[in-house]
């Protein structure tokens, strides 16, 4: 089991996005996550973001995405309530873990 300790301060924050999308985009929407963001599972994408750059994220992605698509954002902006525990294997970078 590994939690993070802190989040660096100047207004980051911890995000959490997966995504439904249809094929075509699925290879769109994958790369643009990977510029800001650690894959760590099928259409799931997490790490540390300054909200600036969330905020450029999701606005590129906005443009990608059509009527039947969906985008999630869990954002944990307080650390001490996020604990992450993985049962098998973690795909995720230990960046930020401890």
């Amino acid at each position: 089991m590994k939690c993070i300790n802190r989040l660096k301060r100047g207004g980051n924050v911890f995000v959490i996005i997966t995504y439904d999308v249809g094929e075509k985009r699925v290879g769109k929407v994958c790369k643009k996550l990977r510029e800001y963001l650690d894959w760590t599972q099928n259409s799931v994408f997490e790490g540390q973001i300054q909200k600036g750059k969330l905020t450029k994220c999701l606005s590129e992605l906005k443009k990608i995405l059509t009527e039947e698509d969906s985008i999630y954002i869990y954002r944990i902006e307080n650390p001490n309530h996020l604990r992450k525990d993985v049962i098998g294997q973690n795909r995720s970078f230990d960046r930020i873990f401890l």
